[in-house]
């Protein structure tokens, strides 16, 4: 009889790289979320993909492989395989011998690329493992040193006027539904300047994990700048002659009228950039210099990252996990805009939507398509408003609703007799904290009997960047004011290291990469319903909402700055800009 094959957390366990309450909160995730637990166990930040990988490797019995290591692989190898087929299955090869390919792959257990591989290639597959992260650092490195800058595309432009001409002349050569590759090339297109330049700063903004490109005219040139991580980076600098031909191209892409500057335009790109679809929200808006365009990034993979991945600790993801398993009532999530509200919803949607339940949603605009899920546009231009959405929905008999803002009190009047009605309804609110959602519908005019009954929790949130984890350091001197404003003691501080940005070529010298979520879960129980149904001021409903256990945003900011995730500078500056800080504990903050 064989050996029976060790399982993937025993052999981490075994390392001494998790112990036991990790291994069982992991477990207890990846079983109600239907995912590995070696993914789960690197979304909890409880050991590295890398240790994963040595793990899987350890326990199939294949060879591990470091591409940290100088001279990994033979890159005179990569042609054996062709580059769409790399970058789609994020494969490596490594030999051919025999009649069988060799390949490296970041995972053991995907078959169906193994077959695809077979079916592709004609022959018997063969595998050694890597993390998944540095097969894709060693493509971005390799298709770094292919990639055309977008002033190499504006030195090749040339200077006569027939180049603003070119606006007039840009026909549909790459449509909605084209292709962009690494050098911003597009696959069906003849290539003038312009439209090599737009696919470029286009290509640009999504390698370099941008939420916003902003094209905008000034006085003497067209800033580009691409906003990663929440801040907007100033880019290479568009020459001021192209400006006309650049939004015009931009505009017959988004499917916009060229010959109309005098009002706002709004539409939307769909390309494939390094096999990948990406959709662009596009916003035209007339301005003194001539019309500012802005391309949000909408990347499918965002809006399910999985309640794990959002950051979320573990009592309010339990709590999270309590409200969105109820059949009926109102779970509102708040913040500014730009925090992160959507893909906090869809993440719910992601764990809810089966086969069992109907789900239907109202959005201004449709941001992510989900399969399984009937999402209706709102058009306030055609007299399809929210309110209307709304009762139509109601006579599908769904079993969860998602409004995409509660903005007035015809909404909000509808989404609270939906949760009255046997629904479970989700919902956005713009405001400061979670305490002070109640208020806010109040004050729309909603009874605050109805309030009381039907909203079942509030979850406010914000997004603050998160340590390059590569070169991050300790501070062994933080700032004593920054200290002070967020109410650190000696005693908080005390057994924990807090860290400062460095700078490296993986975050790009900022120091930052990537953006992680603070929440504030606000649970009713029966004293907050009582005084919501009081009218009682925010403060009395804060007070009593911390005494029932609730964590505000400024604590959950905290407990990131000490698990070493972020700063002490990143968590004032959004308690400054939004108002976590309670400066006043009357004064109510709407």
């Amino acid at each position: 009889m064989g050996r029976k094959r060790r399982r993937l957390g025993e052999i981490l366990q075994h390392w001494g790289l998790v112990t036991d309450e990790k291994l069982e909160e992991s477990l207890k995730i990846a079983q109600g979320s239907h995912k590995r637990i070696g993914d789960v166990l690197v979304q909890l930040d409880y050991v590295s993909d890398t240790d994963v990988a040595k793990a899987l490797a350890s326990q199939a019995g294949l060879e591990y492989i470091d591409l940290n290591e100088p001279d990994a692989i033979n890159k005179e190898n990569l042609t054996l395989l062709p580059m769409d087929i790399i970058k789609k299955f994020l494969v490596l090869p490594l030999e051919k011998t025999n009649g069988r390919l060799k390949v490296l792959v970041g995972d053991p257990l995907g078959l169906d690329v193994l077959d695809n591989l077979r079916f592709r290639m004609g022959c018997e597959i063969d595998i050694a493992l890597a993390p998944r992260s540095q097969i894709r650092e060693f493509l971005d490195e390799m298709l770094r040193e292919d990639r055309q800058s977008i002033d190499q595309a504006v030195r090749e432009m040339t200077v006569d006027s027939s180049i603003d001409q070119q606006s007039i002349d840009l026909n549909l050569t790459l449509d909605r539904g084209s292709s962009v590759d690494a050098k911003g090339n597009a696959a069906d297109a003849v290539q003038s300047p312009i439209i090599r330049l737009v696919n470029q700063l286009i290509a640009k903004g999504v390698q370099s994990r941008a939420s916003d490109i902003h094209v905008e005219p000034m006085g003497d040139r067209v800033r580009l700048r691409y906003r990663i991580d929440g801040v907007c980076h100033e880019q290479d600098k568009i020459p001021k002659r192209t400006q006309s031909a650049v939004i015009a191209r931009l505009k017959i892409m988004a499917g916009l009228r060229i010959e109309e500057k005098r009002v706002p335009q709004d539409g939307r790109i769909k390309l494939r950039v390094d096999n990948e679809t990406v959709d662009f929200r596009v916003s035209c808006c007339p301005a003194y210099h001539g019309e500012s365009v802005v391309l949000r990034i909408l990347r499918s993979d965002a809006a399910k990252l999985g309640l794990a991945k959002l950051g979320l600790h573990q009592d309010t993801l339990d709590q999270f996990n309590g409200v969105i398993s109820r059949p009926t009532g109102i779970f509102l999530v708040t913040g500014p805009t730009g925090s992160g509200k959507t893909t906090t919803l869809y993440s719910a949607l992601d764990i809810l939507n089966r086969p069992d339940t109907k789900i239907i949603t109202a959005e201004d605009p449709v941001e992510y398509n989900f399969a399984g899920i009937n999402q209706c546009q709102v058009n306030e231009k055609i007299g399809l408003s929210f309110g209307i959405v709304l009762r139509a929905m109601l006579r599908q008999a769904p079993n969860v609703i998602l409004v995409g803002e509660i903005r007035d009190k015809e909404v909000a009047d509808v989404a609270i007799q939906a949760a009255l009605t046997g629904h479970l309804v989700f919902s956005t609110l713009h405001t400061n904290d979670a305490p002070s959602a109640i208020t806010r519908l109040i004050d729309m005019g909603v009874k605050p009997f109805l309030v009381a009954s039907a909203l079942q929790a509030v979850l406010a949130q914000r997004l603050i960047r998160m340590l390059c984890s590569k070169c991050k350091a300790p501070d062994t001197h933080p700032d004593p004011k920054e200290l002070a404003i967020l109410e650190f003691k000696k005693s908080d501080i005390a057994g924990h290291t807090i860290y400062k940005p460095v700078g490296c070529a993986a975050c790009g010298d900022t120091g930052y990469r990537g953006r992680g979520g603070i929440y504030e879960m606000m649970i009713l129980n029966t004293e907050i319903r009582e005084l919501a149904f009081k009218r009682a001021p925010v403060n009395q409903i804060r007070a009593a909402a911390l005494a029932n256990g609730m964590r505000n945003l400024l604590g959950d900011g905290k407990l990131r700055i000490l698990a070493g995730n972020t700063t002490t500078g990143e968590l004032v500056k959004i308690a400054q800009a939004e108002g976590v800080i309670e400066v006043d504990e009357g004064e109510d903050e709407d």
